[in-house]
């Protein structure tokens, strides 16, 4: 088996007093896609922000790719697509200038760079939209460039930082849609995190962390069934619950 996209063990990172992860250890093969369900404060930013190499850990091994951020960076990035919480596209420019600038960082220039934009303005419905400025489009809209931007260099793993905040139930489920297309279609592993219990209901895998800690790691099935639960959203209650000393399924 080839390496896994993503090898996370036993991440340790505090500030100051406060630990914001406690020691998690997460694996990702390609094509997966990975739910990350926790209450905000749980420890789901810091996590994306060590995957993505803003942070390094205090304790513990970060693998993407079979590589290390602290010799491979460059190459890590060149295969990574990120979606933050915070909107991080430049307003004031368009759908096309935003995809061509990021696509310019990664080294892309010429036919290559422009066939991209036109195969992402078409995957996420922006063809009528790509000259706009992205300040004039809805939340929904300026969330599919977002991401339209973090896939220009053909990811092999795209980390979600609670993707939909700000958005209504219709474009929640459009976006989720368009995501999990690319999993399946484009064997791209995405880890989806979020404290929406639909958003990943449809999830190969779903992880639920708290305080610093991953308290469930398994299929949604299996954690139906290790829980007794009526539906997901009883599952994710339930093992919220839990002392942190319970036993953990997964």
């Amino acid at each position: 088996m080839s390496d896994p996209v993503l090898d996370l063990r036993d991440i340790r990172k505090s500030y100051g007093t406060s630990e914001a992860l406690a020691g998690i250890s997460l694996a990702m093969q390609e094509g997966e896609f990975v739910g990350l369900l926790g209450p905000n404060g749980a420890g789901k930013s810091t996590m994306f922000q060590i995957i993505a190499g803003l942070f390094a850990p205090d304790a513990g091994s970060v693998r993407l790719f079979g590589l290390d951020h602290a010799s491979n960076g460059p190459r890590i990035l060149a295969r990574l697509g990120v979606v933050f919480q915070a909107r991080s596209v430049d307003l004031d420019i368009s759908v096309v200038a935003n995809l061509r600038f990021h696509g310019r960082l990664f080294g892309l220039s010429g036919s290559d760079l422009a066939g991209r934009i036109e195969a992402l303005c078409t995957r996420f419905n922006l063809d009528d939209l790509r000259n706009r400025p992205v300040r004039t489009l809805s939340g929904g809209q300026q969330r599919r460039v977002e991401i339209a931007r973090a896939l220009i260099n053909e990811p092999d793993l795209l980390i979600m930082d609670e993707p939909s905040a700000g958005l209504d139930a219709s474009s929640r489920r459009d976006l989720v849609s368009h995501v999990r297309d690319l999993a399946r279609t484009e064997k791209v592993a995405v880890l989806w995190a979020t404290h929406l219990v639909d958003e990943v209901g449809d999830a190969d895998r779903i992880v639920i962390i708290d305080h610093g800690r991953i308290r469930a790691n398994d299929t949604p099935a299996a954690l139906l069934d290790e829980t007794d639960a009526e539906d997901l959203t009883d599952v994710y209650e339930r093992i919220l619950q839990r002392r942190p000393g319970d036993a953990e399924p997964g």
